[in-house]
């Protein structure tokens, strides 16, 4: 019975070692492979149909420069703009930035918050892709950029909002599983004739030089929405010419210009006088030396003279003889004299 109760004890021990020998494992794996990615940024980008080609790639260009976006399909006409934030919930994203493109001419650009808000709407203007700029500078793709913003954003209320929307949406998050640890590019906007300017550097050496990457675009800045999406309007600019309008504009400009051509000549044509004023040929003796004037006139007159006599004398010689005419005598009147 002794030996039973102690082969008993030993299996006990060994099974209690057993049990808390995991136990600190899992703490200590736990402790080692503590999640670094704690700013989870995930950013849906897609458009709607209808967008140029050019506009297709800058959203590629977009899509090369952030590592953490997710890709979407194109939304079809018919779906409204609600719909985008189902399609976050699904691809488990909470920022968007969708183009929409208007009559393969204008495009505008939609930043969001899902599913709180705020949403920015946009008019994209100057558009130059990296395809065509072809610049000298480079960067390593999925490396995180600085952000350089103007120092008016913080001026303005509604510049300071959108400051934080871009920071949040363009800045690649720390120790994101597709980006690389270092900084070799710089983003930096400023504020321009009420827009904002683009512009994507690479850093060549520490003393600050730099190289343009691209691509190049200005963003015109149309309303802030409360909510994604939805909501009251917080801010609209009262700046903001759309498209359509502007080239309206153009239009009866050009037609302006014509209009008041025509008037010009139709008021040249009523105001044009009858007679002009009557030139006397003598001014032109007091033009330089007054005797050089009077010869060359008198040798002129003179030279006109011999000319006058010259074609009557000639005319006189080749004049020819005139022959007396017949006289017709009809048949009444010789039958009257028989």
């Amino acid at each position: 019975m002794g030996l039973k109760h102690k082969l008993i004890r030993k299996r006990k021990q060994e099974e209690n070692n057993d049990a808390q020998v995991p136990t600190k494992k899992i703490l200590e794996e736990s402790a080692v492979t503590k999640p670094k990615w704690t700013n989870r940024q995930r950013v849906l980008i897609f458009a709607t149909r209808g967008i140029n080609h050019r506009h297709r790639h800058l959203m590629e260009d977009l899509k090369i420069l952030m590592p953490h976006h997710r890709p979407e399909c194109k939304m079809e006409r018919t779906k409204t703009l609600q719909v985008v934030n189902e399609m976050c919930e699904m691809k488990n994203c909470n920022k968007v930035i969708l183009f929409e493109g208007r009559l393969k001419r204008d495009l505008y650009m939609w930043i969001a918050n899902v599913p709180n808000g705020p949403t920015v709407k946009f008019l994209v203007e100057n558009i130059y892709t990296m395809g065509e700029l072809k610049m000298t500078g480079n960067c390593l793709k999925g490396s995180r950029p600085l952000l350089s913003f103007d120092e008016s954003f913080v001026k303005h209320a509604h510049y300071n909002l959108l400051k934080e929307l871009l920071m949040q949406i363009l800045g690649v998050p720390y120790h994101h599983p597709k980006s690389q640890p270092f900084h070799d590019h710089v983003y930096m906007f400023s504020i321009l004739d009420n827009r904002i300017w683009f512009r994507n550097f690479q850093i060549l050496t520490e003393d600050g030089a730099l190289a343009e990457i691209g691509p190049r675009f200005v963003l015109n800045p149309v309303k802030i929405f409360a909510g994604s999406f939805t909501g009251d309007i917080l801010w609209d600019n009262p700046h903001y010419i759309s498209p359509a309008k502007y080239r309206q504009s153009l239009s009866k400009k050009a037609a302006g210009k014509y209009k008041n051509r025509i008037e010009q000549k139709m008021a040249q044509e009523v105001n044009k006088p009858e007679q002009s004023y009557a030139l006397n040929p003598t001014d032109e003796i007091f033009k330089g030396g007054i005797l050089e004037k009077a010869i060359e006139v008198q040798e002129k007159f003179e030279v006109s003279g011999e000319n006058e006599e010259f074609t009557k004398d000639k005319a006189k010689q080749t004049k020819k003889p005139v022959k007396p005419k017949k006289k017709v005598v009809k048949r009444k009147q010789l039958q009257k004299r028989k």
